[in-house]
């Protein structure tokens, strides 16, 4: 009989595992070449895994809401099935049949006195947990799991830290240890499954998204000591120009000139100067690079934020940045990213001014080390100086703020780094030719 192993794809350079969100087949069931067999999720976007063959889907060795390494066999499909239509018995959705492989997260064998596996795999959030709560790797060794192969779980690790803390509370308000044993009070403090507030009130569960994004957010301040420093810019010349082209401009290219490619146009020409801007920090080494892969914040219909990717920016005029923006935008609203579009950002753009904010502090996008936000474009009265002297004039004034991590950018850089963005912007030529 012909199989075919079902892989969990490689997704991109960092992404190392997924997690199985939903299966849209089952076993014995017919499958065309390339149709969906089940949704993945990674920690930035979902997405569809199609069927590598034809034929009928025999075995599913991992269930919904498992954590898959890249690489890993996900499933199988009997190309000989196919000619017949029909499907040989097919193991439980829930459990992997003893006679197929064992995934290929390597366990030791479990020790009789201790019968916890070794050199597990842990996920990132169940990492970060640990780091955050103090939990050193060895204790995190002989935490046992109820996921799939003995793995740690969320649910494991946070009960562990309940019944840490329970216990800690209890051993504080012990007396001194005396000869005999002393029954712990019923009336101990215990530890609060739920904390909802009372009244008139909504409960909403977050979704995956809101989660994974809370993680990375909260990982990112534990990560860099956060400094972020404002400015602002005129922008009249811009607001003016796009006013004045944005008609012409859609006619010639059939695509509608927002204000961010502009901004990233400005972005691109500070980092050439202040390169540093263009790094990460791995471990006590600065990696600069050299590709400038501009990130744009950008809205899920969900209403959560998600940052596709222009990658090599610097290599594309303001047409090809106009371009690349409307399609990651247009591809986000329409739940269409890939894994990819995500991955290889160096430096991150939010417009804050798109929900009406005038200015706002952001949270760098690890492992990058600076983040811009601009605000909102406000008419403002503004004292400007020319040859006849000092004029109070109507400007188009736009606030930024630019966040960045301390640890390998100062201020006077990171200053100087922001200010050149504005005199960019300042700079726009309102004569520019389309």
């Amino acid at each position: 009989m012909s199989t075919v192993d079902l892989i969990m794809p490689k997704m991109g350079e960092s992404i190392m595992e997924a997690t199985v969100l939903k299966w849209l087949k089952k076993p014995g069931d017919f499958v065309k070449m390339d149709e969906t067999v089940l949704e993945i999720a990674t920690d930035k976007v979902d997405s569809e895994v199609p069927s590598t063959a034809e034929g009928v889907l025999t075995e599913i060795l991992f269930k919904e809401n498992d954590v898959v390494p890249v690489g890993q066999v996900i499933a199988r499909i009997s190309a000989e099935g196919a000619t017949k239509v029909t499907a040989p018995a097919a193991p439980s959705v829930t459990s992997t049949p003893s006679t197929s492989p064992a995934p290929s997260i390597q366990v030791a064998p479990k020790s009789p006195s201790e019968g916890i596996p070794s050199n597990r795999f842990y996920s990132p959030l169940v990492l970060n947990i640990a780091a955050s709560e103090g939990i050193s790797m060895s204790e995190l060794e002989n935490l046992p799991g109820t996921g799939n192969e003995g793995r740690v779980t969320k649910k494991d690790i946070i009960q562990y830290v309940a019944n840490r803390t329970s216990s800690a509370q209890t051993i504080s308000t012990q007396p001194a240890p005396q000869p005999v044993v002393v029954q712990q009070p019923t009336s101990a403090p215990a530890v609060p499954t739920n904390n909802f507030a009372s009244g008139n009130v909504e409960i909403i569960e977050m979704d995956r998204m809101r989660k994974l994004i809370a993680d990375h957010m909260v990982k990112s301040k534990a990560t860099s000591p956060h400094v972020t420093s404002f400015t602002e810019a005129d922008v009249t010349n811009i607001v003016n120009w796009r006013n004045k082209v944005k008609g012409a401009f859609e006619k010639k290219y059939n695509e509608k000139i927002t204000f961010t490619p502009i901004f990233i146009e400005a972005v691109i020409n500070a980092i050439k100067k202040y390169p540093m801007i263009n790094s990460s920090l791995e471990g006590d080494r600065i990696i600069i690079k050299k590709d400038i892969n501009i990130g744009m914040a950008a809205a899920l219909p969900t209403g959560n934020l998600i940052v596709p990717v222009i990658k090599n920016a610097d290599t594309k005029n303001l047409y090809g940045l106009t371009k690349e923006v409307n399609l990651m935008a247009g591809n986000a609203r329409g739940n269409k990213l890939k894994p990819d579009d995500t991955q290889g950002g160096t430096f991150t753009l939010t417009n804050v001014g798109t929900f009406g904010s005038l200015m706002g502090t952001p949270i760098i996008n690890q492992p990058q080390v600076a983040i811009l936000a601009v605000g909102a474009i406000k008419k403002r009265p503004m004292v400007l100086e020319t040859e006849q002297g000092d004029v109070i004039a109507i400007r188009h004034m736009m606030y930024l703020s630019l966040s960045y991590d301390h640890r390998i950018v100062d201020g006077s850089l990171g200053a100087s780094f922001l200010t050149e963005v504005a005199n960019e912007l300042e700079r726009f030529d309102h004569l520019r030719e389309i």
